[in-house]
């Protein structure tokens, strides 16, 4: 098969399990095309994830001409782009001007820019969005015959809740009605994509996975020095929930100083984030790592022994899916304090693999901390439950298997789909 994968930006650090059903299409044998609409990410430094350069995937990347900041400029070689690709199509794109038709994703300078790597071969079978929010891009481009194939639609959090706050719940009703297939990273999000209108035949749940090979399954046990590691992984933003997460343990450092807390990711509460260290007065605990790739993740988490995922929704409405970094300390044995947020309760049973408390609760946390502390013994069996959930349920290898049978289900209807691991259901 051949298929377009449509994203926002690419390589992108913090989006894995992209970069796993890619290499998982390649190995089973099909060509995969990359098309970030944005181009390369914000403050992109070279730094990408090992698996980019392993399978040379900047090679099959497309990226649209870089979109200058100055207006005047962007229109003059915006249109300079018109004028040099019209014998290649480019003038089908002069129809997403019209007034009120295409949103603003659509209707913009950028189109002209995002358009040229598709329109010398836009032919494919499978066209894949990541997010649904690229999907009125693709939906406008497929209408206009720059790129032709199946769309199928991946809900993974933002884009079914922030997205659907922020511009009404008809905002997919023409998604719903033209594309072929769609597909939700948990049973939550996609009871939400049901409710708001879609096909509950034309869904199913499909799960972000991780290769549990990189991820080896370690027992977790009181450590002799008596320093307890706890770890986080996440974007320093407001739905990862991390301050409540910094708090707890400045409350739990009074009764157990003895405790390191690490926190892998970078965002825009950064600064906000050690100015708070700062005022609890546990800079000797708390260390803010930055980005890290995932050789260096999995070092930290393998020298951890509890890990914190404390999601919240954040004000604009953004919630999570189960959360790919709780999947990998999952994996690696470690007990895991998190929330009942989202989709994470689909992946981390209470009580079994770890601990879930109420969204923004530092004092919960911390009462499960301490806990979790004074319980070592526990650590171990939580860890193996913890190991035996994400093997279940999130295995790349199942899950890009299950991915290839969806798309050519989507090809030949007449072929049944692959047992669903969740039910949907319309509340």
């Amino acid at each position: 098969m051949k298929v377009a994968f449509i994203v926002w930006r690419f390589p992108v650090l913090s989006e894995a399990f992209i970069l796993n059903q890619i290499t998982g299409l390649i190995d089973r044998g099909h060509e995969v095309y990359i098309y970030p609409v944005n181009g390369l990410p914000k403050n992109y430094t070279g730094k990408v994830h090992p698996i980019v350069e392993e399978y040379k995937l900047m090679d099959c990347t497309f990226f649209p001409p870089a979109v200058p900041e100055n207006i005047v400029w962007r229109f003059f070689k915006g249109i300079g782009l018109l004028v040099r690709n019209i014998y290649l199509g480019s003038l089908k794109s002069l129809r997403f001007f019209q007034l009120g038709k295409y949103d603003k994703e659509v209707a913009t300078l950028k189109t002209f820019y995002r358009i040229s790597p598709l329109l010398e071969d836009g032919v494919y079978d499978i066209i894949h969005c990541q997010f649904g929010t690229l999907a009125p891009i693709a939906l406008a481009y497929r209408e206009a015959g720059i790129i032709s194939g199946k769309l199928i639609t991946t809900f993974r959090g933002i884009d079914i809740s922030k997205y659907v706050e922020e511009n009404g719940r008809d905002v997919y009703e023409q998604l719903f009605r033209e594309g072929e297939f769609f597909l939700a990273n948990c049973k939550f999000f996609g009871d939400r994509a049901i409710n708001l209108g879609c096909d509950s035949d034309r869904i199913v749940v499909h799960g972000s996975g991780l290769d549990c090979r990189k991820f080896a399954f370690k027992p977790r046990y009181f450590p002799a020095d008596g320093k307890v590691q706890i770890a986080t992984t996440g974007r320093l933003v407001e739905k990862k929930g991390i301050e409540y997460a910094i708090r707890a343990v400045a409350k739990v450092a009074k009764e157990y100083p003895n405790i390191e807390y690490k926190i892998i990711g970078d965002g825009e509460l950064k600064e906000h984030f050690e100015k708070l260290i700062a005022e609890l007065n546990i800079g000797h605990i708390v260390k803010l790592l930055g980005w890290k790739q995932q050789k260096e993740i999995v070092e930290v988490l393998n020298n951890a022994h509890i890990f914190i995922a404390p999601s919240v929704t954040a004000a604009d409405g953004n919630q999570d899916a189960p959360v790919n970094t709780l999947k990998e300390a999952m994996a690696m044995g470690l007990p895991v304090i998190s929330t009942t947020h989202g989709g994470i309760p689909e992946l981390v049973e209470d009580g079994v693999s770890g601990f879930l408390v109420p969204e923004r609760d530092t004092d919960a946390i911390a009462t499960k901390l301490s806990y979790l502390i004074q319980h070592p013994q526990l650590w171990e069996t939580m860890g193996q439950a913890g190991r035996a959930r994400v093997e279940e349920k999130y295995d790349m290898n199942k899950l890009n298997d299950e991915l290839v049978a969806i798309y050519q289900q989507v090809l030949q209807p007449e072929l049944p789909l692959p047992v669903l691991r969740e039910e949907l259901t319309h509340i």
